[in-house]
């Protein structure tokens, strides 16, 4: 698939199953990562790569983070653990925030943001099914501490990858001209 085909057409896709990608498939999605903008070449991301049995830890830890919520049935315990299994492969994507004069942490999330949607965008191209997720479980101090994030750190989300369970759905037509106008500086 070429580039543009790739950025024109990318969708998420939430089923997902084994294998998760691996050898030259893998280092291109990660390569990709690398080439997001980085305004001072600060670098401000990186990624924990969690598979196999360390799923399960990390549902494990999901569990313990959501421990305040009174009441969890068997069930709804059952879920909050089993959400790293949705698919073969997580990476947990880390913004490491930076004092500098000119970059400020705004555009250091950003440039996770980038590098998240690089890897996607290059899964996608690869036919490696992916998606990114962020929401409480992202924002919660006990999975940032138990992930071994320093102070200055913060999980800007989880990306799941692996096999599409069933093909892609085609990607919304946008049109364009419902997002960029013309502007005259008047």
């Amino acid at each position: 698939m070429d580039a543009l085909d790739a950025l024109h057409n990318r969708v998420s896709i939430g089923v997902l199953t084994e294998p998760a990608p691996k050898g030259a498939q893998r280092e291109n999605i990660f390569r990709a990562a690398l080439r997001a903008a980085d305004h001072g070449n600060l670098r401000p991301w990186r990624f924990l790569v969690v598979e196999g049995s360390a799923r399960n830890r990390l549902g494990e830890i999901y569990l313990a983070a959501s421990a305040d919520q009174e009441d969890l049935s068997e069930a709804q315990k059952d879920r909050i653990r089993a959400m790293p299994l949705r698919a073969p492969l997580v990476i947990v994507a880390i913004t490491r925030l930076q004092d500098h004069p000119k970059v400020p942490f705004s555009e250091q999330r950003m440039s996770t943001a980038g590098a998240v949607q690089a890897m996607i965008t290059a899964a996608f191209a690869q036919n490696v099914g992916a998606y990114w997720r962020t929401g409480a479980l992202a924002e919660n101090q006990q999975v940032a501490n138990a992930l071994g994030l320093a102070d200055n750190e913060e999980i800007s989300g989880f990306i799941y990858m692996g096999t599409p369970a069933k093909p892609p759905r085609p990607a919304p037509d946008l049109a364009t001209e419902d997002f960029f106008a013309d502007w005259s500086g008047e």
